[in-house]
């Protein structure tokens, strides 16, 4: 940006206003990049439906915030540190049940982080191998905070992590009190794959402005965690769910968009702000899809996501974007609707984390200008 387009009342002109930073350039990074000519998304350089089809989570996770893929022995060293750091933290848990199940998840989520923070010895600290060690510990935690949440608002018990068992089987254990069948925990790490990272997305860039304040990881997380909740962000795959809900049946889709058309309604689950040619992350989830609704025999649920999609892309040319998949395919795994964004914030933490960990390697205060549309300087009567 200019020097003049960047100034605002210094007799330079009128600044071109960015609204929501929309096509402004603020930083480089390193972590992923997304190429909308090619549609496509790289995670330090590879293609994500190659890590969603060859991965681990915990191998994407480790190639966020180490740079590489793991060989072996890092595989060994990363795995054990995640295991051992899965338990829900007592104090967590008290919080987790002081507050009310009428309180949205993510509230939960976000006072557990907090929490989880304040019991690290090293939150306060910034050095590389101390946000290394936060990064693994908060990303370990996670599980745990989400499935017993879902559980308490069902009346059920904790359930205590499997070290056995790799991320994706061990957060379902825990929130189901069993590991489904293989097909169900293959979408759920799909998911996980897809959702880890996306380059300067609204959480992401909440969670480097936290960080050019030089506060600490735990804050820039919980402060990501509040961005993610809204339903333009995160929200999105529940409403997708609840989208569903209303329409009913395959048969009123037709009637329920024009509907929702006519009342200029926004559709949930379609439009992105940075893929001109729909989402790229689409395909690889839809397929997962496809394989829980052959698992489930959920075909009623398969016609109505894909007359909503026919619907809207012959008759507005818009695509779904990865929430209109993921939606679908976490009610049919079994979670709570109200579940699905927390799941989101277990998944994009090794994201949220590298980028953390990027910004504080070349860090500058991250303070845009404002152009002032208030009254001109007055003064109060008698001062």
């Amino acid at each position: 940006m200019s020097t003049e387009t960047a100034t605002s009342s210094e007799g330079h002109g009128a600044p071109e206003i960015k609204k929501g930073l929309a096509g402004v350039v603020v930083d480089t990074t390193a972590v992923s990049k997304v190429n909308p000519e090619t549609n496509s998304l790289l995670y330090r350089g590879y293609p994500v439906q190659e890590l969603a089809k060859a991965c681990s989570f915990e191998d994407v996770a480790h190639l966020l915030l180490v740079g590489e893929l793991p060989d072996e022995t890092q595989r060994a060293a990363f795995e054990a540190d995640e295991r051992s750091q899965r338990a829900l933290d007592r104090e967590v848990r008290a919080v987790i049940d002081a507050t009310p199940v009428s309180a949205h998840p993510m509230d939960v989520v976000r006072t557990a982080v907090s929490v989880i923070g304040s019991l690290d010895p090293s939150a306060h600290s910034i050095e590389d191998a101390d946000t290394a060690a936060q990064s693994v510990r908060v990303l370990a935690k996670l599980p745990a905070v989400v499935a017993y949440d879902q559980r308490r608002r069902r009346g059920e018990d904790l359930v205590e992590p499997d070290e056995s068992l790799d991320y994706a089987a061990n957060f379902l254990h825990m929130t189901f009190g069993e590991v489904p069948d293989d097909v169900v925990v293959d979408a759920f790490r799909v998911s996980l794959v897809l959702y880890a990272e996306h380059s300067f997305n609204a959480s992401t860039f909440t969670a480097r402005v936290v960080t050019s304040t030089l506060s600490d990881l735990y804050s820039a997380v919980t402060a990501a965690v509040g961005a993610l909740k809204g339903p333009l962000h995160g929200g999105a795959n529940e409403a997708v769910m609840q989208t569903f809900g209303e329409i009913g049946t395959p048969d009123n889709v037709g009637a329920w968009l024009e509907d929702a058309l006519a009342s200029k309604k926004k559709i949930m689950g379609f439009g992105h702000r940075v893929y001109k040619n729909g989402d790229s992350r689409v395909p690889t989830m839809k397929v997962a899809l496809d394989e829980l609704v052959e698992h489930t025999g959920r075909h009623d649920l398969l016609e109505m996501y894909d007359g909503l999609e026919t619907a809207m892309t012959s008759g507005k040319n818009i695509k779904p974007n990865l929430d209109y998949p993921s939606g679908p395919a976490y009610h049919l795994m079994g979670f709570d609707t109200q579940t699905f964004t927390p799941l989101f914030v277990a998944a994009r933490v090794p994201g949220w984390c590298a980028h953390v960990r990027e910004q504080l390697a070349s860090n500058a205060l991250i303070r845009p200008l404002s152009e002032y549309v208030g009254p001109d300087e007055r003064h109060v009567p008698g001062a």
